[in-house]
């Protein structure tokens, strides 16, 4: 490692061989080599030794929305990647909606990207909308570096984003097969919706008889179909019903080309602890009982859900009112998530090999990211140093989010973020931000 530029140490080391006492050489923002704990340092090195506390790679979050521009007092490029940060994310993709514009063609794009270049704090992408009438734009913005299409087959909460039907789902699935894109999807379906009962009010419990397992479980069978029929690539966005799970685990035996996430909010809170009236937990899909919690973990544990991201999804304080059928429905978690995951993880008999495989290495496969999600010669140099044992009570008032409402609040949680590197350059200490060093990035051809 005669040409590093940085090495840093650490007795843990997560590597994609396993954890282990490890040397990380660095030149040029890439890994060169990862090597024995007593590795000679070259002189002219800057040398930064992490002692007990594990370097991992710095997480991949896929699923954010940053709002920005149009709506940035609910969130921001430079608020939204400071939060990742401090959480140990190095590079996140937005969704394309909830900003103004959305991004349905590649004008919008190009706004998008213009707003985030001097604000990213990390590396951050951009995901590509898909609407029922875009079908002619999306390989143009595949073309220019979108890295997939979100849609939603139930009404997505702002009205210059609607849904698709099946007829457009299936005109839509079919253009982005012709380019083996990626089509990542918000499986709920509108006519089980729409048949639930609609109480409005503060219960939880009404809120979570509005939003059932079957709407998830119908428009779920409904992609598995569609997918199966064009050979398409499709991806299961915040999957929240554990009914579904079945349906899943054959499709993929049967070689159907999907991927599954769920997210921080569902494998950690539960419906019986939800307050009447604390809308700050209202998300769709909702969060539900304990016993489809354990279903949820079992099934991140053998591989049929994927990956775990946020899905943050911020608003200003007021849209929170104590109506679950009219707040807002999001939840923030960018700065937690890593967190809120290891504590539940680790009582459920789970390592940070796990979590990191979750959070970092599949979320980067799942986008086509190589140079991401592990510490591994030739990938980028981004880490996140942890205190896995150390524990803190989240307390608002520090969180990074623009807008400081979350579900965790007054929550006990381990393992404390120390440091966040970006190509080898610390862009977090002890909470202390440098200015944004955060690249647009495009997908891979």
């Amino acid at each position: 490692m005669s040409d590093a530029e940085l090495v840093v140490r650490s007795t843990r080391v997560i590597t994609p061989e396993g954890t282990r006492a490890a040397a990380v050489a660095v030149a040029g923002g890439k890994i060169t080599a990862v090597l024995p704990y007593d590795a000679q340092v070259p002189s002219g090195a800057r040398f930064e030794d992490f002692g007990d506390d594990v370097l991992l790679p710095g997480l991949v979050d896929t699923h954010v929305h940053v709002n920005d521009p149009g709506r940035t007092h609910w969130e921001g490029f430079w608020t939204a990647t400071r939060a990742a940060a401090a959480g140990g994310i190095t590079t996140l993709i937005d969704m394309p909606l909830n900003s103004l514009p959305p991004t349905t063609t590649v004008d919008n794009l190009r706004t998008k990207r213009e707003v985030a270049a001097t604000k990213a704090h990390m590396d951050v992408g951009f995901w590509g909308g898909a609407l029922p009438d875009n079908v002619k734009d999306l390989r143009p913005l595949h073309d220019a570096g979108v890295f997939g299409f979100k849609a939603f087959l139930s009404p997505s909460g702002v009205d210059e984003f609607p849904h698709l039907d099946q007829d457009q789902l299936a005109l839509s699935l079919a253009e982005i097969a012709g380019f083996d894109g990626l089509l990542i999807v918000h499986a709920e379906d509108p006519h089980h919706l729409e048949a639930a009962p609609q109480h409005g009010g503060p219960k939880y419990a009404d809120f979570l008889a509005s939003r059932p397992r079957d709407a998830e479980d119908t428009a779920i069978a409904g992609l598995i179909a569609q997918a199966k029929r064009l050979n398409a690539r499709v991806h299961v966005l915040h999957l929240s019903s554990s009914d579904a799970l079945p349906l899943i685990a054959a499709a993929k035996t049967e070689g159907v080309r999907i991927t599954v996430e769920t997210c921080p909010h569902y494998l950690t809170l539960t419906a019986e602890e939800v307050p009447d009236g604390a809308s700050e937990f209202k998300c769709c899909p909702p969060i539900r009982e304990s016993a489809n919690q354990d279903l949820l973990w079992q099934a991140l544990a053998v591989g049929t859900i994927d990956c775990v991201v946020t899905d943050h999804s911020p608003s200003t304080a007021d849209l929170k009112t104590d109506d679950f059928a009219t707040a807002w429905g999001g939840i923030s978690g960018l700065q937690l998530s890593l967190a809120a995951v290891w504590t539940e993880a680790r009582k459920r008999g789970h390592d940070l090999t796990d979590v990191v495989r979750w959070m970092s290495s599949r979320t980067a496969q799942l986008a086509g990211l190589d140079q991401k999600g592990a510490i591994e010669a030739g990938r980028d140099a981004d880490f996140a140093v942890l205190a896995p044992d150390e524990t803190f009570t989240v307390d608002p008032a520090a969180l990074q989010h623009r807008n400081r409402v979350t579900a965790y609040a007054g929550k006990t949680l381990s393992g404390v973020v120390k440091s966040t590197w970006l190509r080898g350059e610390r862009i977090v200490l002890d909470g202390e931000f440098t200015e944004p060093k955060g690249r647009l990035l495009t997908r891979t051809p």
